[in-house]
């Protein structure tokens, strides 16, 4: 096996702050083909961005999480569906660097561009046959399908009797598997978020992940194992990632907004510049404010996930849990920021031709993730706190 270093020099952060301008000239296009354009994956892929939290061993930067989220933050303030696909494809990437050492060897030690995507279904379950699974069903939401080279499918394991005894990721290469172009939404639109369709599709056991021994802290890997992100909580540095991209989308939302306000009045008062109100004063403030509490509380938690991971600890269970409702609470933040920031934009600001709107309707997409959703984090911490017996997911 090559152990690929990532030798570049300059700041990831700084490569994708450089990318922003490129993507933001491209993303109307992005929205209008339901996917990145060529030339976002080809300058995402020169910055090696796609592998930000892979681990050195395979060519990855072996970023810290702090530094990933600011990298998707960064991508997201030119073209959320960018920052999206490329935070989806960097943590699938990241995902199959935890897989059984032939695993990884055979998606990585031969292919320097490996791109990841992946779904889950709540109903399709992996038949056990000698040596892996039998997959067959659809895995709607992929986000990033149409660049990626592997598609991971999140299955359901049953013992004989049929009950449910684990949930494992099966990769397949994607020529495996169909695309069903299902991905007609009001925001996000370009990430291509279509459905994987397995039909009697064979997994290896090598290619399996059991994320419920991963969410845990068991991983099968013996000798490509080790780097910090090898000990990631699962759970919580997923749900970490996935709120990364709003924090640019609201970031971007609104330098736009204040910029707009030095030249565009009030209707029917006698401001000329919005900037000169009190009120719009106030908002702006609250806005920015709101903002900076999201994205302080969020690098917090993702310090602690990094510090517990390079210290080799595992993360207890109530601060896993807090992880989850942290990130449900910067995501209510966020949303209440981005509706606020799209007031104060005025009626103009939902012209087609204006980014504001489509800033909007993306970060109001996002937003509903069920690992960045507000309520679920909320009831999933209160009830780690609170001490019910069970919850209501085990992915803490």
């Amino acid at each position: 096996m090559a152990q690929a270093q990532t030798e570049n020099k300059l700041d990831p952060v700084v490569l994708a702050a450089e990318l922003r301008p490129l993507l933001a000239r491209n993303a109307v296009q992005a929205e209008r083909d339901r996917r990145l354009p060529a030339e976002n994956v080809e300058a995402l892929q020169a910055a090696n961005l796609f592998k930000v939290m892979m681990p050195r061993r395979w060519g990855g930067y072996g970023a810290t999480l702090p530094t990933a989220l600011n990298i998707f933050a960064e991508l997201a303030k030119g073209c959320s569906s960018s920052s999206w696909v490329t935070m989806i494809i960097g943590g699938l990437n990241w995902w199959a660097s935890l897989l059984p050492d032939r695993g990884q060897e055979e998606m990585f030690a031969n292919s320097p561009d490996v791109r990841v995507c992946a779904a889950s279904s709540a109903t399709v379950v992996g038949r056990r046959v000698d040596g892996g699974l039998r997959i067959s069903g659809k895995f709607p939401f992929a986000s990033g399908c149409w660049h990626s080279s592997w598609g991971g499918l999140g299955v359901q394991i049953e013992d004989d009797a049929h009950s449910v005894v684990g949930q494992v990721v099966g990769f397949a290469p994607i020529s495996e598997l169909e695309i069903e172009d299902t991905w007609f939404v009001a925001g996000m639109c370009g990430t291509g978020s279509n459905t994987l369709v397995a039909k009697d599709v064979f997994v290896p056991d090598h290619r399996v992940l059991p994320t419920t021994k991963i969410l845990n802290g068991e991983h099968p890997a013996q000798r490509h194992y080790g780097e910090p992100s090898d000990n990631y909580a699962f759970s919580a540095a997923n749900s970490l990632i996935g709120v990364s991209p709003v924090l640019g989308i609201a970031q971007a939302m609104l330098e736009k907004v204040i910029d707009g306000t030095r030249t565009r009045g009030i209707t029917f008062t006698t401001y000329t510049r919005q900037a000169d109100s009190a009120v719009a004063q106030h908002e702006i403030a609250e806005a920015a404010l709101q903002i900076d509490s999201a994205w302080l509380l969020v690098m917090r938690a993702a310090a602690e996930v990094e510090d517990a991971a390079a210290a080799g600890k595992q993360m207890d269970y109530v601060d896993r849990a807090r992880v989850r409702g942290l990130v449900g609470y910067a995501a209510k933040l966020l949303r209440e920021t981005v509706d606020a920031l799209a007031s104060i934009g005025g009626a103009s600001g939902f012209a087609d031709s204006s980014p504001l709107q489509r800033m909007w309707r993306d970060a109001n997409v996002a937003l509903r993730h069920g690992l960045v959703n507000n309520d679920p984090g909320l009831e999933i911490y209160g009830r780690a706190l609170l001490g019910p017996e069970g919850n209501i997911t085990p992915f803490i």
